[in-house]
């Protein structure tokens, strides 16, 4: 059973139901089959030291609102006990907490498996993979895969492993009340008196307004969408999107909130709002963390995608950290972050603008409730001395125009098809008048047409399209970068413009 062509980074993503033109392709029988490849895989990886420790190989499982999740755990549960590996059932819980559970001192899982697919709409579903060191690189998705396709047999073992049924989820959240409580040091209830409407979009993050903000004494009046539902009834689960940011607005607005937490279907990427309704995602979301690590430790580097704006490079320079524009992909953000600190160069951040932020000091984990808990934190201490800590924002430029276009490549060979367009892109910028080429670039190509101004040309990650991500300082100049390259692209018959 090849199933590499569902690899999504570092995740597995499929189809779990029929929906127009699209068929399952991710069913019971497929989730058997990865369940016995990444129990061969943490088997051998971990085998000895669980012998060395007189015990089996634990793993735990969890899974979001997706109303697959359930008998998908099921099935991985008993696939992995059957291969004489001992399972935590964790239940509905968020993937941040998944890793956690390679952490906590009463869990100590050799691995974890997550079933989601994250903001992708109701018709898919997934599974994402943990160890105590972090999420699985895709050639460790890969190499578990092959794992199973060569020993699919004779996996039984005689001595099966043991179920324990844990509430991860509760477990989670005192562990991010006793950060709030401990970092704030003010006794019990350090959010009294502070209203914070969480908006859910009916994923696995519900809990969050009353077991970690209620806890604290803090007031979720305007909170919504905090019930599981896999049908996604209310908007999509994506701080990224804007209705669901428009929605959360609204809440913070219509109820006097102090602060507004967004966050995606299974919790590793959230995005916030003020009192005023500004919107803290993006490059706000970057720069207001920044701010917050950069004062605790100057110099720092703030490892981010390629799409971040001139703007931000600017604003992080400004508190004497050091930006550094890498790729796009969460993952790629994060290895180069522990990359730059294992050769002894200080990267507290590792984020991306679709909202995956992964701290130094919380593991390298993507963890959206982590995040909603440094602000909270910084919220807080603002508010003792007087002060709002967003309107440290206003100090970010911002650009005149942002505008995002994808453009279908239309070649079996997609990739090759677009690494050569773009290569020979390069050459042609290069040589324009009025045009500048990036330096240091680790994406594509990304032009500077003015002091605020740039574009960037850019394969997808896992898609068959061009991305072209264009901001400029004035109005108009985006119409002007966009008529040149339908000009450029025109020559291009595989390309539809």
């Amino acid at each position: 059973m090849d199933l590499k062509n569902m690899i999504s980074g570092t995740d597995i993503r499929g189809i779990v139901s029929k929906y127009e033109d699209k068929d399952i392709n991710l069913s019971e029988k497929e989730v058997e089959f990865i369940a016995k490849g990444f129990g061969l895989w943490i088997t051998e990886k971990c085998d000895e030291i669980a012998k060395a420790e007189s015990r089996k190989v634990k793993v735990a499982v969890g899974y979001d609102a997706r109303h697959t999740g359930p008998k998908f755990s099921e099935v991985i549960r008993k696939t992995l006990m059957e291969m004489g590996i001992d399972v935590y059932d964790c239940g509905m819980s968020i993937t941040p907490s998944l890793f956690m559970a390679t952490i906590f001192e009463d869990y100590k899982a050799d691995g974890a498996m997550m079933i989601t697919a994250s903001h992708l709409p109701s018709y898919y579903n997934g599974i994402k993979f943990f160890t105590k060191d972090g999420g699985l690189q895709k050639s460790d998705v890969t190499e578990f895969l092959e794992m199973a396709e060569k020993q699919e047999k004779n996996l039984i073992k005689k001595e099966k492993g043991t179920e324990t049924v844990k509430n991860l989820s509760d477990d989670y959240a005192s562990y991010i009340c006793e950060l709030i409580k401990n970092k704030i040091g003010k006794g019990d209830k350090p959010l009294k008196n502070l209203r914070i409407a969480i908006d859910a979009g009916n994923g696995a993050a519900g809990f969050f307004a009353e077991k970690v903000i209620e806890v604290l004494g803090g007031d979720t009046a305007g909170s919504q969408f905090l019930n599981p539902d896999g049908n996604f009834p209310n908007h999509i689960p994506n701080p990224e999107a804007k209705e669901a940011i428009e929605s959360i607005k609204k809440a913070v607005l219509d109820n006097n909130a102090d602060f507004g937490i967004i966050f995606d279907a299974d919790g590793d990427r959230s995005a916030f709002i003020d009192k005023n309704g500004r919107e803290i995602n993006r490059n706000n979301l970057i720069a207001l963390l920044s701010e917050i690590l950069l004062k605790e430790h100057s110099g720092g580097i703030i490892v981010t995608d390629s799409v971040t704006s001139a703007g931000l490079k600017e604003f992080i320079e400004n508190r004497g950290g050091i930006h550094h524009r890498f790729q796009r992909g969460y993952k790629n953000v994060i290895n180069e972050s522990i990359r730059l600190n294992n050769e002894g160069k200080y990267s507290p951040l590792a984020i991306e603008t679709s909202g995956h932020a992964a701290f130094k000091e919380n593991y390298f984990l993507d963890d959206g409730a982590y995040m909603a808990a440094r602000l909270l934190i910084q919220l807080v201490e603002s508010r003792e001395k007087g002060i709002e800590f967003t309107d440290v924002l206003n100090e970010l430029s911002e650009p005149a125009e942002e505008i995002e276009i994808r453009i279908p490549i239309k070649d079996k060979d997609f990739r090759a098809s677009g690494k050569k367009i773009v290569e020979n892109f390069r050459e042609y910028a290069g040589k324009k008048e009025d045009w500048s080429l990036e330096t240091p670039n680790y994406e594509g190509v990304r032009v500077n047409t003015g002091e605020k101004s740039w574009f960037l040309i850019r394969l997808s990650l896992h898609e068959p399209f061009l991305c072209v991500n264009i901001e400029t300082e004035k109005e108009g100049m985006g119409n002007d970068i966009l008529e040149e390259l339908k000009y450029y692209f025109k020559k291009y018959e595989k390309m539809e413009i």
